[in-house]
């Protein structure tokens, strides 16, 4: 059984950082992509970026590219989303989902796993 927990996320101002953590428990976990979406209230699950099982190919959502960096530890069996420069559109409940392959995906419906989220939110 596959259980991803979010943490880390909390009210900041724009312009300020986060550093999101999905802790998981999961024995292929250096096996498989990982990813970060996004849902702000009444909108559709947004994708944010996303991270191969290496950890060495990533792809990011253009809104989001240069600000946020998404990285791994597999020893760790955890994942990190680092947001910078924050912005009050990047409000919203951030989710961890695991792919069970280990090949990037930036659609939702790859993603089989998912955590319950953390909640960010940027004021102007």
């Amino acid at each position: 059984q596959v259980q991803l927990v979010e943490s880390g996320g909390g009210l900041v101002q724009a312009g300020d950082s986060l550093r999101l953590s999905c802790a998981a428990s999961d024995y292929f976990f250096s096996d498989v992509t990982m990813g970060w979406f996004r849902q702000a209230p009444g909108k559709e699950r947004e994708f944010v970026a996303s991270i191969s099982w290496s950890g060495r190919n990533t792809i990011y959502a253009d809104s989001v590219k240069g600000r946020f960096t998404i990285a791994r530890d597999n020893a760790k069996k955890s994942m990190y989303l680092q947001m910078n420069s924050l912005k009050p559109e990047d409000t919203g409940v951030y989710h961890c989902a695991r792919r069970s392959v280990g090949v990037l995906s930036t659609s939702s419906v790859d993603f089989s796993s998912w955590g319950q989220g953390t909640q960010v939110t940027v004021s102007s």
